[in-house]
């Protein structure tokens, strides 16, 4: 691009131009707010504690943009239009690939939080120059009222539509790379229409513009590659299967004939072993009673815990309550997967049910069912701990008939041993009688559960254990119930709605164990 080029004064917008213009200003604001989402989110899956991730994110972006703001009035002086097609460029690129660049860098780096924040910082940045610079640009066809008025609105517009955007349609049909990548080509599209609209005749300014579509563009048709080659440095085997939904992302590798199952990074079963986990988890409560026949699976999407239930003859019903509808539809659907279930989503005994457990829970009408199982992923954030409080455990004693027994998933009474006698203890709370029990599953190490009744009248019978079980027995059952002095109770608080300390718990506890 020439000097010459540079000093030539930009084109008059053309009539019915600037409703154009606000238009783009409705697209990169969208565009801007979802690569925040996208960092937000992508931070949650792979650190964890979704309120400290989306807290300082927020906080990273914000304050880029308001030094973005700043920085606008040293920006575009002589050529505000041409500017500002450049930093549609940069958004695009820097924008478009941060998924991409991120997943990356937890793959394959030790870098991952100077590598999000950079680039929420860099991207806020980048944003907060836009707004002020399009203020400039359209200052001539606007009074000052209209003009700040018409941009914030759109700006917060756009806001909107992404927030709804991105959990319904966006992160289901596209995951986070395409989307990241398509916000980019979003971008540059936006800059093709300020060319156009001021008539800026500079060729080097639009072979930016192609060469940003062009490397978008490659990167949102191999997206799927990248996806894949980014979770191989994730997973010590290869990936067989992947899914992202509104709630999680889904990863299942195969070595051999072993299966397992990842969320969000974090392992979940392993087809070598599941077996002694669910026969612990499904057990000693369906054999406390003498003949159950309806029973609640809170959790348990994978159709694994069901399997075992519907090994008692006298069981009819089935309510299986979980709120990832991929999660029961890929178990249910999936031929592998199903097979590993024994195919009991598809029982006609059992009905799914996709909604949040905390509140199906709250607003149930159901009729008390004979035993409950409860099979949630560990509290690792706050949204997963509310069905760990006192006030959850309250609201499921009128779902438990008198007599009934209950069983809780309650990660290590080892390796986290303060978040499992929290959990015990919130329990009780509650007004449960618990039993607590623990098994040693060789992909997790020791395990813990606990057994819930209304009263302390039921135990668990050896001799009521069903036919076919790979790993409970008489003396097996038993057993579940002692505890060695290392995993001992101890004297923890209550875990509460509003002060869930147990999610504080579980992450120091398994950050020591990771750290030593």
């Amino acid at each position: 691009m020439s000097i010459s080029a540079e000093s030539n004064p930009e084109s008059p917008v053309a009539a019915g131009s600037p409703g154009l213009l606000l238009l783009s200003v409705f697209l990169v604001a969208t565009c801007g707010l979802v690569y925040e989402l996208i960092a937000g989110a992508l931070a949650s899956y792979l650190l964890g504690d979704s309120v400290l991730q989306f807290s300082t994110i927020i906080g990273d972006y914000l304050f880029a943009m308001g030094v973005g703001s700043y920085l606008s009035q040293f920006v575009g002086q002589r050529r505000p239009a041409v500017a500002f097609v450049r930093l549609q460029n940069c958004i695009a690129l820097i924008g478009g690939f941060s998924a991409a660049v991120m997943h990356v860098a937890y793959s394959y780096s030790g870098g991952f939080r100077l590598v999000l924040y950079l680039l929420v910082f860099v991207v806020g940045l980048l944003v907060g120059v836009e707004i002020p610079l399009v203020m400039v640009i359209l200052k001539r066809n606007y009074s000052f009222r209209q003009l700040v008025s018409g941009v914030l609105a759109l700006d917060y517009l756009g806001a909107l539509l992404a927030s709804i955007l991105f959990p319904l349609v966006l992160i289901p049909h596209l995951g986070l790379i395409r989307t990241s990548f398509c916000c980019g080509l979003i971008n540059v599209v936006v800059a093709l229409v300020f060319v156009s609209t001021f008539q800026l005749r500079i060729p080097l300014l639009r072979l930016e513009i192609a060469l940003v579509g062009l490397l978008l563009g490659a990167g949102l048709i191999g997206s799927e590659k990248i996806t894949r080659w980014a979770e191989e440095g994730l997973y010590p085997d290869p990936i067989v299967l992947s899914r992202t939904s509104p709630y999680q992302r889904l990863v299942v590798t195969r070595k051999h004939q072993e299966l397992r199952l990842y969320i969000n990074g974090n392992l979940q079963f392993s087809s070598r072993d599941e077996y002694r986990y669910h026969e612990a988890l499904v057990h000693p409560p369906l054999t406390s009673l003498k003949a159950p026949r309806r029973v609640l699976i809170l959790g348990g999407g994978d159709g694994l815990a069901a399997r075992e239930i519907l090994r008692y003859p006298t069981v009819k019903q089935i309510v299986l309550v979980d709120l990832d509808p991929e999660m029961t539809r890929l178990f249910r659907s999936h031929s592998t997967l199903s097979k590993l279930n024994q195919h009991s989503l598809s029982d006609p005994r059992l009905q799914v049910v996709n909604a949040d457990a905390f509140v199906w829970v709250r607003d149930s009408k159901e009729k008390p069912f004979d035993a409950i199982v409860v099979d949630f992923p560990d509290p690792s954030n706050y949204a997963v701990g509310k069905l760990y409080t006192r006030t959850f455990y309250q609201r499921l004693q009128p779902l438990l008939s008198p007599g009934g027994a209950m069983s809780v998933q309650c990660t290590s009474p080892l390796f986290a041993r303060r978040s499992y006698w929290c959990i015990v203890e919130t329990l009780r709370s509650a007004g449960w009688h618990s039993r607590p029990y623990h098994l040693y599953v060789p992909s997790f190490g020791e395990w813990g559960y606990t057994l819930a009744t209304r009263d302390n009248a039921v135990q668990p019978d050896h001799t009521r254990l069903p036919n076919g079980l790979r790993y409970l027995d008489g003396p097996g059952l038993a057993d579940l119930f002692s505890f060695p002095a290392d995993m001992a109770a101890m004297q923890v608080p209550v875990n509460r709605l509003f002060d869930q300390v147990l999610v504080r718990f579980y992450e120091q506890d398994w950050r020591s164990i990771v750290e030593s």
